[in-house]
Parts: C-alpha cells; sequence; structure tokens
C-alpha cells in the first residue's frame, strides 16, 4: 500500500520547486500569457532545478532514479505557478523519458546526455490528431515499413515545442499497434506548420504537423527492431497532465478563497454568504480527491504494475475538476473574475486546454 507522507528528499524538492514558482512563474505568468511566449528567464533558472537530470542515469550523465510520484509532486507546483511555464520545463522530458524507458542501448548513448547538460534542450511529442474522435491508442498516422526504414504519413495538433525543438517523438500506427518513431527537425516530409492560436495555455507555443512520406530510418524507431510498448509512456503522460491540472485548480482555489476573506458586501466577507463557502468547500473537495487519483497511478506506476486504469480514471477527473475550480473561481469574484486584473480568468482558460490535450508533458 502507499503512504501519504513524502520523503525527505521529495520534501526538498518540492520546496525549491514551490519557491521557483512563487518567484519566477507566478509574477511573469500574466505578460506571459499576452505576449504569447514564456518568460526569457524561465527555461534556463528552471533548468537549474535539474528535475529532468535527477530522473535519468547516472550512465548517461544524470544523477538520479526517476519516481513517477516525486514527477507529479512538481509538475503540481510548477503549474500552480503557471501551467505554460511548467511546459515549457517539461519539455525536454517529451524525448528522454521515452528514450529513456523505451529506446535502445545506442538510442539511450546517443541522445540522453544532451539532456543532462547545463544548457536547456527542449523536446516535442507528436501524439494528439485533429479529429473529434482521436484515441492515442487508435492513431490514424501511419508508419509504413519500406526497406531499411519507415515512411510516416499523417497530420498531429498541439505539438507543444515543435518548431523549437531538435528532436520529436512521433507516435503512429505501425501495423495495427502504436509505435514511436523520432524524428530530426529538417527530416524531409515534416512539416512544423503555422503556430496555433489558443483559447488557453498561449505561453506555451504549439503547432500543427504534417507528416507527408516522411522517411525515417531503422535506427530511429524507438527501441529499433524491438520496438516499444508504448501504455506506460501515455500512463506517465497522463499522471503529469492530471498533476498539472491539480496546480491549476489549486491557484484558482486559493485565490479565490483569499479574495472570499477580504472582499466584504453588506458589512460582512463574502464567504461568510453559505453560497460561496458552499462553492469554496466543493472546490477544495474535488481538488484533494484529484491528488489523491493522481498519487495512486504515479504510486502504481513506481510499482511497475499496469496503471492504465489508474492514470485513465485521473486524467479523466482531474480534466473535469480543473474546468470545475477555475470557473467556481470566476464566480466567487463576480465581475472581478472576468477582467485582466485578477488571474483566475486566464487559469479557466488554462484549465479548460486539459481536457483537449494529450501527451503534452511526461514523468
Amino acid at each position: 500500500m502507499f503512504g501519504f507522507e513524502p520523503t525527505d528528499d521529495q520534501k526538498t524538492l518540492v520546496d525549491s520547486v514551490r519557491r521557483f514558482a512563487a518567484r519566477e512563474l507566478r509574477p511573469g505568468s500574466r505578460a506571459a500569457d499576452e505576449s504569447a511566449e514564456p518568460a526569457p528567464r524561465w527555461t534556463q533558472a528552471g533548468w537549474e532545478l535539474a528535475l529532468l537530470p535527477a530522473s535519468l542515469p547516472e550512465a548517461h550523465g544524470g544523477f538520479g532514479q526517476r519516481s513517477v510520484v516525486t514527477g507529479a509532486l512538481f509538475c503540481e507546483e510548477l503549474a500552480w505557478g503557471d501551467v505554460s511555464g511548467a511546459l515549457a520545463l517539461l519539455a525536454p522530458g517529451l524525448v528522454a523519458v521515452p528514450v529513456m524507458l523505451c529506446g535502445s542501448e545506442r538510442q539511450q548513448a546517443e541522445l540522453l546526455p544532451a539532456f543532462c547538460g547545463d544548457a536547456y534542450v527542449p523536446g516535442a511529442s507528436a501524439w494528439q490528431e485533429p479529429r473529434f474522435d482521436f484515441d492515442p491508442r487508435a492513431l490514424r498516422t501511419t508508419a509504413r515499413r519500406d526497406g531499411d526504414g519507415y515512411v510516416l504519413d499523417g497530420a498531429k495538433c498541439n505539438v507543444a515545442y515543435a518548431a523549437e525543438a531538435e528532436w520529436m517523438i512521433v507516435y503512429a500506427a505501425e501495423a495495427g499497434r502504436t509505435q514511436a518513431f523520432l524524428v530530426r527537425k529538417g527530416t524531409a516530409g515534416l512539416v512544423v506548420k503555422d503556430r496555433e492560436k489558443n483559447m488557453g495555455l498561449r505561453a506555451a507555443p504549439m503547432y500543427a504537423v504534417d507528416l507527408d512520406g516522411c522517411r525515417v530510418p531503422m535506427a530511429q524507431r524507438l527501441g529499433e527492431e524491438k520496438g516499444c510498448d508504448v501504455e506506460p509512456l501515455l500512463n506517465a503522460s497522463r499522471v503529469a497532465s492530471s498533476a498539472l491540472a491539480v496546480g491549476v485548480a489549486r491557484a484558482a482555489y486559493e485565490y479565490a478563497l483569499d479574495y472570499a476573506k477580504t472582499r466584504t458586501a453588506f458589512g460582512e466577507a463574502i464567504a461568510q454568504r453559505q453560497a460561496i463557502a458552499f462553492m469554496l468547500a466543493e472546490m477544495a473537495t474535488e481538488i484533494e480527491s484529484a491528488r489523491l487519483l493522481v498519487w495512486e497511478a504515479a504510486w502504481a506506476l513506481d510499482e511497475g504494475k499496469d496503471a492504465t486504469r489508474e492514470a485513465t480514471l485521473a486524467k479523466g477527473f482531474c480534466d473535469d475538476m480543473a474546468l470545475l475550480v477555475t470557473d467556481r473561481a470566476v464566480q466567487v469574484l463576480g465581475g472581478h473574475g472576468y477582467i485582466a486584473d485578477h488571474p483566475v480568468e486566464m487559469w479557466l482558460r488554462n484549465g479548460r486546454g486539459f481536457g483537449v490535450t494529450e501527451g503534452l508533458a511526461i514523468v
């Protein structure tokens, strides 16, 4: 059975990430949202926390051991500061973590050291497809064997850092089974289209990507001849996304609670009004419930269990929870919640994005 008390190392890391989020991410979140660009300091200052290298093996330049529970803990803190900033700092893991878990020895030796250096190196993950019935286990993007390599064809959307990353992992259906392929920037047939203009997550650069006869050698199939089981990758991605949703919701709840305690109407704080108090209580309950689902799924992954059920339940619940809590925060603030003087309208837009994105982060 899993426990609820973080280790001393986890507490130290979470404290560091919380301070970074409060010092760097939260103060710059509004400017980043309005400019649709992450703050220049975020990536390098955040990279110094060494969140990814601490998960990578020493043999390839890392200095720790992967823990999905630890990843869920720091994802929540990062998203409390700003979810677009969190996605920026998690972008290197979109390539590094799948290569660590599923890559061949040659692929690990070639790629992982780049993600353990002093400089921030983004990665990209092309999983989601632009169709209403998108299913990550039944992709329409195809990988066809051709000689000593593969030809990729299809369309992807919401590919964060597609234009900035040197390497992208493209998920495609090969003979009815989802496989992953490492595609280098500039490969013929890989077309990164114009940046998407989304309702939320505006400071996270996302792109539509077309694959038109994109040829990659067998050496760039994740796992090479062996291939890989993408289910653990999907589960780890859903845990990360769920933890980010908890962080955004917690930020909105805390802000609304503070506002309700200090905003007065008819001689008393609005938190004393039953309608507001019940709304805040519901928000707190939803957040705590969601966090436990995230921790359970993360624990199961760390234990090497099949966490598909747990990760799927967490993702579905947290998607809905983030929208409910951020919407309630806007309601608590009333008319003030709708204007940009307060961050809750931004958090509502960001919270809406969790239900329509897949594969944006992995821990």
